[in-house]
């Protein structure tokens, strides 16, 4: 006689082919080949494996327009940092003449009311040159760390240029009345035309790029880079 072939457990026989349970109807007595014996406690089936599936990890390529537009980013606030550095050499001079046509004007519309002293004037010129040199080193230092930003490629610099160029690009229309209004009639208090100009000149190329950066999110994605997935031999997905 052939010895029965059971299960590990010995809650099955092979019947030559397929397996059969060996436990008797009530679950008490179990059959071992020869004779029915009482049924131990089944062992607890073990749970399939599955291979366990990842998450394919995405990383971000540069296309045609990254370099490009890391360089003009970089280039573009390079040339405002120099902006920056200039603005304490020849604005505080136009601040200054500000004050003083607003002194005038003010002596004129009243004439009864002394004007301020000279003293006055001169450190009101002397705290705006400060504020402008404070402005000029924070300034820089922006512009030196957004530069450095650019050219590393970091995303959240890509989002903080894109929010600057477009507060720049806010201003752009108002700068334009401003310019034209001080144009129109040149005898108003206020600062010279040539510098709300200079404004728009400066903003018009920002704009411009902020337009560009816009079209790249749209079209790829942060820095003009799209998101691929990286081949790592990662297990397919189980089917659902």
């Amino acid at each position: 006689m052939a010895e029965p072939r059971l299960s590990e457990d010995g809650f099955y026989y092979w019947d030559g082919s397929r397996w059969i349970s060996a436990l008797s109807p009530d679950g008490r007595s179990r059959w071992n080949g020869y004779a029915w014996i009482p049924a131990g406690p089944m062992a607890p089936m073990a749970a399939p494996v599955y291979p366990r599936y990842q998450q394919p990890a995405t990383v971000r390529v540069p296309t045609p327009w990254t370099k490009p537009m890391q360089y003009a980013v970089a280039a573009w606030y390079a040339l405002s940092g120099l902006y920056v550095v200039s603005l304490p050499f020849w604005m505080s001079g136009v601040m200054t003449q500000a004050f003083n046509q607003s002194f005038q004007r003010q002596s004129q519309l009243n004439p009864n009311v002394s004007p301020p002293p000279p003293e006055f004037v001169s450190s009101m010129a002397s705290m705006m040159s400060g504020v402008l040199l404070a402005a000029a080193v924070i300034g820089v230092a922006i512009c030196a760390f957004i530069v450095i930003g650019a050219l590393m490629r970091w995303t959240w610099m890509f989002w903080a240029v894109l929010v600057l160029l477009g507060l720049g690009a806010l201003g752009l229309p108002i700068n334009l009345f401003s310019a034209l209004a001080g144009s129109t009639n040149p005898g108003n208090f206020g600062l010279p035309s040539w510098t709300y100009w200079l404004s728009v000149a400066v903003g018009i190329p920002g704009a411009a790029l902020m337009i560009w950066m816009v079209v790249a999110l749209v079209r790829y994605g942060p820095w003009a880079t799209t998101n691929t997935t990286a081949s790592a031999g990662t297990a397919t997905a189980p089917a659902s």
